[in-house]
């Protein structure tokens, strides 16, 4: 492999080491540069628990950071900054982080926090905690360069600034190849590789996208990453692992993503369908996203208990999917390093606590489920039922011949009816539609003798209950989210024991996030929608992140489900937002999202590799080739 200069290896390093931080003759960003440094080597002792900080002080706020009465940190003077003289002390005693913590800044580290204070020690929020702007897409100024839409800018000015080009388009024959497997899942056939290398119009490749975008085959394709993101599983996942019926929920998912359906809706349907205005049979069966948790129905499980952490397992999976937030810390205590508290925790969980499952059950088809019905089906159940109100209707009719005044208050009870057992006379006063197989036996055999005829009829009406609920059984029953009338009270589980409850919590989302419309309803739809709301910083960054790791491999932010403090920074910043707010400016529209990136240059590009870029860009972060990556095992 050929060896860089020392000066390109060098300039290497400043590049993509970490990927956000400034350049020397960059003015230092506190969210960008400094953040990240306090996050991994001060927040464990001076971060946002209280029960873990030390020495009274804390560097996650600026009122801490920044306090006047004994300042480690004097703006404009870090000559005379506690902090900087801690941080290159050689004194064990004194050195921060301390030597037992494993944890220590690089001299560039300690520089930049240096030329941050001598700079005015200006405060910022994490980034990922504001709302995306729309940045101008920025001007390259290669003319040769391929620019097919704004990706394009983006990727290549970054590359400019590396003095690095972009490599050229694939071979049509692997392009093809990448696409189809991509979208679809699938390789073309020997068919579609022909027509795609014989079609020599300029936008043959975006019509061989287009035709992949319509096929059955890529709802089912992204459907997969859905399902792995959503937990799901055909079992329960426990002990003898019983079956459970959730692929009508997948199948949702299914038709979901090949119709196309907004994100927003998307989302809205799987966490509140239930909660619609007269809600559909397929808005309930969304709402099976919340049921696929893990379901322990081992025979000494305590309900409440398994209650509790199915409760949870949806708190923690809404808020990875959808705000790439690690807040499963913060169920015992304050998070170490994102300002989410125990209190905002519970006040999450409190959103999901009102649905009627009691955590019991050792099959794997939990309250509250409903019927998952075709037409076909639903006709035939009518037929069923009403052939049971029919012949119940018959035998209500014979039985006021034989047991006149028998539910009527009014009349003398006969004497030959007051004889009867307890039982069978607690059956008579119900309407016989309304009887079970199992009363009906018993009435059956009673009469046998001493009425054969009422007999006779007590049987038709058993035979048909028997069809109707044999007919119902086989019906699959999917689990499905419900709300209480009455909400149950909520309290913060001291260290997350579901038998230790302390203070009592109301609903409610996390303070470093956008607050609530005053007058939002206190359920899920209302989450729901604060989720998808324009404004909310975290929702279209998230998922447009995981889209860019569906088609390259690696997302712009690598640790796609921690945008937290201790996530990787954007390689590439100004592109992440501008996805985002373009997600939002097209309504959510997860196909043409999809398009943008496999339309694009970036996406297009061979991913041969030379030694040079081998050594300079190791994980394609630059995206200066095609990404290599393996393919998943269900793909093959």
């Amino acid at each position: 492999m050929t060896r860089l200069t020392i000066r390109t290896l060098s300039v290497a390093l400043v590049a993509l080491w970490p990927f956000g931080s400034a350049r020397a003759a960059d003015k230092i960003d506190f969210g960008r540069d400094i953040l990240p440094i306090l996050s991994a080597n001060c927040f464990q002792c001076h971060g946002p628990d209280q029960n873990a900080r030390q020495g009274k002080l804390r560097l996650d706020t600026q009122d801490g950071a920044l306090r006047t009465k004994d300042p480690v940190i004097v703006p404009g003077k870090s000559t005379s900054s506690e902090l900087v003289r801690r941080i290159g002390s050689k004194d064990p005693n004194e050195q921060m982080p301390p030597a037992k913590s494993n944890r220590k800044l690089t001299p560039q580290q300690a520089d930049m926090i240096r030329r941050w204070i001598d700079e005015g020690a200006a405060w910022g929020r994490l980034w990922a905690f504001v709302a995306p702007t729309r940045t101008a897409v920025p001007q390259v100024k290669d003319p040769k360069a391929v620019i097919r839409n704004p990706i394009d800018n983006f990727i290549l000015s970054r590359l400019e600034k590396e003095g690095l080009k972009a490599s050229p388009e694939a071979a049509k024959e692997l392009l093809l190849r990448r696409v189809t497997l991509d979208l679809t899942g699938l390789p073309p056939t020997p068919e579609e590789t022909e027509a795609f290398l014989n079609h020599q119009s300029p936008n043959a490749y975006e019509k061989v996208v287009d035709r992949l975008l319509a096929s059955p085959r890529y709802g089912e394709r992204m459907a997969w990453d859905w399902l792995d993101a959503a937990r799901y599983a055909d079992t329960n996942g426990y002990q003898g692992d019983p079956e459970r019926t959730m692929w009508p929920w997948r199948d949702w998912v299914v038709k979901a993503l090949n119709d196309n359906m907004p994100y927003d809706q998307f989302t809205i349907e799987q966490l509140a369908g239930d909660l619609l205005p007269n809600a559909t049979q397929s808005q309930k069966i969304a709402t099976g996203f919340n049921r696929n948790n893990m379901h322990n129905g081992e025979g000494g499980r305590i309900a409440e208990e398994t209650r509790v952490e199915n409760v949870m397992d949806r708190v923690e999976t809404m808020t990875t999917v959808w705000m790439g937030a690690t807040v499963g810390c913060a169920r015992c205590h304050d998070h170490k390093f994102d300002p989410f508290t125990q209190r905002e925790y519970y006040q999450l969980y409190a959103y999901f606590n009102n649905s009627s499952e009691n955590g019991g059950g050792r099959a794997g088809q939990g309250t509250p489920v409903i019927d998952f019905v075709s037409d076909e089906e639903k006709t035939m159940a009518a037929t069923f039922g009403k052939k049971v109100q029919e012949t119940g209707a018959e035998l209500a009719a014979l039985e006021k011949t034989l047991f006149p005044g028998l539910n009527d208050k009014k009349a003398k009870t006969p004497e030959a009816i007051s004889k009867l057992p307890m039982p069978i006379l607690e059956e008579l006063k119900k309407a016989p539609a309304q009887r079970t197989s199992l009363k009906l036996r018993e009435m059956i055999a009673y009469f046998q003798k001493s009425e054969p005829g009422y007999s006779k009829e007590l049987k038709k009406l058993d035979t048909a209950i028997v069809e109707r609920d044999g007919f119902n059984n086989k019906l699959p029953r999917v689990m499905i989210m419900d709300e209480l009338p009455k909400p149950r009270d909520t309290f913060i589980l001291v260290r997350g024991a579901y038998n230790k409850p302390g203070d009592k919590v109301s609903i409610g989302v996390p303070d470093c996030l956008p607050a609530l419309p005053e007058n939002a309803p206190k359920n899920r739809l209302a989450l729901a929608q604060w989720l998808m709301d324009p404004k909310h910083p975290l929702t279209a960054r998230v998922t447009v992140n995981r889209y860019w790791q569906t088609f390259f491999g690696t997302g712009l932010v690598k640790t796609v489900e921690d945008f937290g403090r201790q996530g990787e920074q954007p390689s590439h910043p100004e592109l992440l937002d501008w996805l985002a707010t373009e997600f939002v400016r097209q309504k959510w529209d997860v196909k043409q999202m999809h398009r943008l990136i496999v339309t694009s240059a970036a996406y297009r590009q061979s991913s041969k590799v030379t030694p040079e870029l081998q050594e300079r860009d190791p994980e394609n972060r630059l995206l200066a080739r095609g990404s290599r990556f393996r393919l998943p095992s269900w793909m093959i």
